[in-house]
């Protein structure tokens, strides 16, 4: 069967040149400058569309498409993004108030990703960006159950798991009360692919999956087999979910399945949603900058008149520095391994938003990021790809202003 393409579009750049979605705060404002999947909102129903909708995207660095679709009435939907060559996808999927409701990154085989919920009415907004931020070309596809797929899925994959699970599913019981103390349970998942737990009342909860090792993918359904959310590679090859939302007081099923070892370990953790630990983690992960009000460690370099030099032990969390801009001009950082060591480095300004990322500038593995700034505070975060390593890196600030 040929390929439905509604529409070609490149990232940030080309997509004020397509129509645009019309309304504003479109999935919490993720879908604002996203591109209707059938070209208006009209068109864009899965719920009656005779067919799969696709769409094909240029992802430009460390950017993202935003693909919409609505759904008239409740409907199984298979949301999938694939990239052409040796692409990596991932795809967040965000319902109308911006809530991640699936996240996945190799669930459609390789490289491809893939999720298969059950949608109630309303409008969804789906990101499909690049695994290790670099330039992607790619299709989103949105279908029902009955239509074509864009990728393998799991039955044509070596992987351990995968079955939804209902109430009568086997599953090792999880006792405990979730929102006083954490439950944690260690098992391959060969041995133990599916777990229940029970919510005493309504509570937002987080669940972890980690073992490198086993690439765990993490799934969370209700007692009725619905699937709520799902995830893989939040941190690495580890999984997360945050359920921010409170989930009503019941029972619950976690599934687990392995995209590369089931017969490792896994560490499966069921706690109470914290907001303040998930913000920590983003900023251990250089996904968002800290506050300067001491809450998080964050090293001040001063005023850069010229020129800044600082060492510093940096592992795979990132470690964060404040310099301060007097006026004006050119920021140019550099992140320079001492020894081994492989840094990432990223720049924030004052309102938190990121201007400036790089990885492996040139032709080595150290970075270089350069920015326009103005009067204010700037955060730099660097880190190690490899999280495994911990080495010092000299990072390198110079401020260049204006020729008179």
């Amino acid at each position: 069967m040929p390929r439905h393409i509604f529409k070609f579009a490149a990232g940030l750049i080309f997509a004020a040149a397509l129509p645009a979605a019309a309304q504003e705060n479109l999935c919490g404002g993720t879908g604002d400058n996203g591109q209707w999947i059938g070209g208006d909102a009209i068109n864009s129903d899965i719920t009656t569309a005779p067919d799969y909708m696709e769409q094909m995207a240029l992802v430009l660095l460390r950017n993202e498409y935003v693909s919409l679709f609505t759904v008239s009435a409740g409907t199984e939907v298979r949301i999938e993004a694939a990239g052409r060559g040796n692409g990596d996808t991932i795809i967040d999927v965000r319902n109308e108030t911006g809530e991640i409701i699936l996240s996945d990154d190799d669930s459609g085989g390789m490289g491809a990703s893939r999720g298969e919920l059950f949608l109630d009415p309303g409008t969804y907004c789906v990101s499909m960006s690049s695994y290790d931020g670099s330039p992607l070309t790619g299709f989103v596809r949105v279908g029902r159950m009955e239509h074509e797929a864009l990728t393998q899925g799991f039955d044509s994959e070596p992987m351990m798991g995968g079955e939804a699970c209902t109430a009568d599913t086997p599953a090792m019981d999880l006792s405990g009360d979730v929102v006083a103390q954490d439950i944690t349970a260690i098992n391959t998942i060969d041995g133990t692919p599916f777990y229940r737990f029970t919510l005493a009342v309504d509570a937002p909860i987080t669940l972890t999956a980690e073992n490198p090792d086993a690439d765990p993918v993490l799934t969370l359904y209700d007692n009725d087999g619905n699937l709520l959310a799902e995830n893989d590679d939040f941190d690495g090859l580890n999984s997360r979910i945050d359920m921010q939302t409170a989930l009503p007081a019941g029972t619950y099923c976690v599934g687990l399945r392995a995209l590369s070892d089931a017969f490792q370990p896994v560490t499966l953790t069921i706690k109470g949603y914290d907001a303040a630990e998930v913000l920590n983690t983003l900023y251990a992960r250089g996904e968002a900058s800290p506050p300067l009000d001491g809450s998080y460690p964050v090293t001040s370099l001063g005023v850069i008149a010229s020129r800044i030099r600082q060492d510093a032990q940096v592992t795979g969390e990132t470690s964060w520095f404040a310099v301060e801009v007097e006026e004006a001009g050119l920021l140019l950082i550099e992140a320079i391994a001492q020894g081994n060591g492989d840094p990432v480095l990223v720049l924030f300004d004052d309102l938190g938003r990121e201007i400036a990322y790089n990885d492996d500038f040139g032709s080595g593995l150290d970075s270089q990021v350069t920015a326009r700034v103005q009067r204010g505070t700037y955060m730099i975060g660097v880190r190690q790809l490899d999280e495994t390593v911990q080495g010092f890196i000299r990072i390198l600030a110079e401020r260049f202003v204006p020729a008179q």
